[in-house]
């Protein structure tokens, strides 16, 4: 074969395999673009009210709606973001437990469970851990609509514009955007739903979060007053949050917003430095208040062995006890048995332990 011939066959294969290489490149991208809308879709849906028109008779009335609203730096929040297949209210065991040992230990509190995405008593037959929570007056079930909630607040646009949609973390992220919501709106205590409440509130004074270890402040307990300089630290959360917001970091937008708004406050990256005089009357309290058994020590709540050692350790300073509850939340409880989150759970949610069945 000819010379020139053979380069020709060369340029010809070569173009073939541009082709081939380009169309396989179009085609996985346009599986990417395919994915990320369909996930945006699912996950945006997750959070509006079902379009069946008579469901909503059976919904929880929206917190924006109804003529109970929480009080100003005296609420207590609790967020359910998991998404709802079938719109029936949902609680296990320890989210209840939260609930009812933050309720127990501060009666004059209102306790606020807001879920993102639209539930309520359809097709109710046997709720006993939600009626053993109803059992207290002070509370409250709500909905929550997350671009609602947010108007007339910094965050508005942030979340019409619907990049939390996207977010490898979704259920962490919208979580993530409702305790600083809450707090920009209403002031008071955002608690995560895998821990017990030890202490009254009113003992200890506003305006604190607490170290989850040397270099980071954890988000899963804060409070703030709903105005003056607890208002402008959630005011400077909302701005993090939106500036610095990464779907593919579970841990940015939670306990990274509080920790970066801290480090500007404080002038200092060392949260166990975070104190009063330093902050302008914000507290981070030691990692014994909050977070006294560290998540690598999680299996401990469980076993009966180290039961006394917990318990020494909890009792002693923790004003609430974490339970890791995204390393722990397949570790079972036998009602009854000698372990330290049984013992907790006994003293603290008693109503709920008892309604949780042989395991809690």
């Amino acid at each position: 074969m000819p010379r020139c011939l053979k380069m020709f066959h060369r340029r010809q294969n070569g173009k073939r395999s541009s082709l081939v290489l380009a169309l396989i490149a179009f085609i996985l991208t346009l599986s990417a673009i395919l994915t990320l809308k369909n996930a945006f879709r699912t996950g945006k849906e997750c959070y509006i009210l079902p379009d069946i028109g008579f469901r909503e008779t059976f919904l929880l009335p929206d917190i924006m709606e109804d003529n109970k609203t929480p009080s100003f730096s005296r609420s207590i929040f609790f967020h359910e973001t998991s998404c709802s297949e079938d719109q029936t209210i949902k609680l296990n065991s320890r989210q209840a437990c939260a609930i009812e040992s933050a309720a127990k230990m501060n009666p004059k509190w209102d306790v606020f469970v807001l879920f993102a995405s639209p539930v309520g008593y359809f097709n109710k037959t046997s709720l006993p851990l939600i009626d053993a929570l109803a059992s207290y007056d002070n509370i409250h079930f709500r909905n929550v609509n997350l671009w609602d909630y947010a108007i007339g607040t910094p965050i508005y646009n942030w979340i019409r514009d619907g990049q939390i949609f996207y977010s490898s973390y979704m259920n962490s992220h919208v979580s993530d955007f409702l305790r600083y919501l809450s707090l920009y709106k209403w002031g008071g205590t955002y608690l995560d739903l895998d821990v017990i409440v030890k202490v009254n509130f009113d003992t200890v004074p506003s305006n604190y979060a607490g170290a989850e270890s040397e270099n980071y402040v954890a988000a899963g307990i804060i409070n703030l007053d709903h105005d003056g300089f607890g208002h402008e630290v959630a005011e400077m959360c909302l701005s993090d949050f939106q500036l610095n917001f990464n779907g593919e970091d579970w841990g940015n937008n939670g306990p990274g917003v509080i920790t970066r708004v801290l480090r500007r406050i404080c002038q200092t990256d060392r949260p166990l430095f975070m104190t009063r005089e330093r902050c302008r009357g914000f507290k981070v309290f030691p990692i014994s208040a909050f977070y006294a058994v560290g998540w690598k020590d999680w299996r401990h709540f469980f076993s009966e062995a180290k039961t006394k050692e917990v318990l020494e350790m909890v009792n002693n300073k923790s004003i609430v006890v974490h339970f890791w509850n995204k390393h722990s939340s397949k570790e079972r409880v036998r009602v009854g048995d000698n372990s330290a989150y049984g013992q907790l759970a006994d003293e603290y949610c008693p109503r709920v332990y008892r309604a949780s069945g042989e395991f809690f």
